[in-house]
């Protein structure tokens, strides 16, 4: 039992099963966005953020600084987004931290 133990901590300190620490890059959303955002856009000054099928979605009105981040706190992606739609496929499962400027953000996927 202790074995196991030990190749599931070893497993989780090497990244099996998340995501690589390389960056992830950000491209136009090339598909309709269907759901509601996790967030209010009148609260996060008309930022949206949208969760599904592995891909993170962002609806901007202006210029962002987006940070990305593994529930266990690496980064996965920061990029400076432009106003319009863009979306980042993150691919693994799990819950992410999405920093918008100011406010954060957990998205599930």
């Amino acid at each position: 039992m202790k074995r196991l133990i030990a190749i599931c901590v070893m497993a989780l300190c090497l990244g099996w099963g998340m995501v690589s620490t390389a960056q992830l890059q950000w491209r136009e959303a090339t598909r309709r966005i269907v759901g509601r955002s996790l967030v209010n856009p009148n609260v996060t000054d008309g930022v949206e953020i949208f969760g599904r099928e592995g891909v993170i979605t962002i609806r901007t009105t202006r210029r962002v600084q987006v940070r990305v981040f593994t529930i266990l706190g690496q980064l996965v992606s920061q990029a400076t987004l432009n106003p319009g739609t863009a979306e980042l496929k993150v691919g693994a499962r799990g819950i992410y931290i999405v920093k918008v400027d100011n406010f954060t953000q957990k998205v599930p996927l």
